[in-house]
């Protein structure tokens, strides 16, 4: 099978990409070349092809993913089965949203609070997002009428768009984009205790190599990052079973751990009874009390 991108156009600002048109066949012998920074691509048509072991991204028509940190919709791609995916792909770079908001905020913004544990998050594109797209494709038609001034307003639209959506993962990520904040190495690790998040990720995240974190998180915590970080969730898992009525498998898989069995023998250990017999144990305690 040959596998070809069908079409491809770019629409730059101050000389950087600022709004991709591609449409290609799936799968793809190489990444597509997109930039690595931030990115708000609009699925136009598309397969259904999975972007994630999970399948909580797909390439589904009317559906929008916003992503971070180097993951781009060209590398998603890449992997994925035969079929047609066609997208328009708004580029975030940190570089030229500093240029067009000249080293101001954008209004609406605010600033981070905790560090980002979400890189990419798919949702609906609501009527607003979707008129912004539609607007966006009958600018590669009217190219010669095209202004800097024109593009430079388009961005801050969609980031005042994105700014005000109802999905608080997609908020702290454009608020992130222009984040003054620096999180120290403790914020950056307890914050993603219930993510899935690699010693090799939050290595990255804190800016040290897999060495330097193990020794720097053995200084701080006195135990390591495995240890550390299995019991915290282990801890979570048991304050969620005192106030949610939701299985105790879907509460595991939301505080970190890959299966029910390794909750369960990880509780265990740590309680001595299944997370089932906890929640009943504590339930019956309460009800007598």
């Amino acid at each position: 099978m040959v596998v070809m991108i069908k079409s491809k156009e770019t629409i730059l600002l101050f000389d950087q990409p600022l709004f991709t048109k591609v449409s290609m066949e799936t799968p793809m012998r190489d990444t597509l070349p997109l930039p690595t920074g931030a990115c708000y691509a609009y699925i136009v048509n598309g397969d259904g092809q999975k972007f994630s072991p999970s399948g909580d991204l797909s390439a589904t028509p009317g559906q929008v993913i916003l992503s971070l940190c180097n993951l781009t919709l060209g590398r998603m791609i890449s992997d994925q089965p035969q079929g047609s995916v066609e997208s328009i792909v708004v580029h975030l770079g940190q570089e030229l949203l500093q240029r067009v908001y000249e080293g101001n905020k954008p209004q609406l913004w605010e600033e981070l609070e905790k560090p980002v544990t979400r890189y990419v998050v798919q949702s609906a594109a609501g009527n607003l997002v979707t008129y912004y797209f539609e607007g966006i494709a009958q600018l590669f038609h009217n190219q010669a009428a095209l202004t800097e001034e024109l593009l430079a307003l388009k961005l801050k639209e969609i980031v005042l768009l994105l700014l005000q959506t109802d999905n608080a993962n997609a908020r702290q990520i454009i608020r992130s984009l222009f984040s003054d904040r620096t999180f120290t190495f403790k914020e950056v690790v307890d914050a993603h205790i219930c993510t899935p998040a690699s010693i090799e990720n939050l290595a990255m995240l804190t800016n040290c190599s897999v060495s330097t974190f193990k020794r720097k998180f053995s200084e701080i915590y006195q135990t390591t990052p495995g240890a550390y970080i299995t019991n915290k969730r282990v801890e979570r898992v048991a304050d969620l079973l005192k106030v949610s009525d939701e299985a105790v498998s879907a509460i595991g898989y939301d505080c970190g751990f890959s299966s029910p069995e390794h909750l369960s023998r990880v509780f265990k250990k740590k309680y001595g009874v299944s997370p089932a017999k906890y929640r009943l144990n504590f339930t019956v305690k309460e009800k007598n009390f």
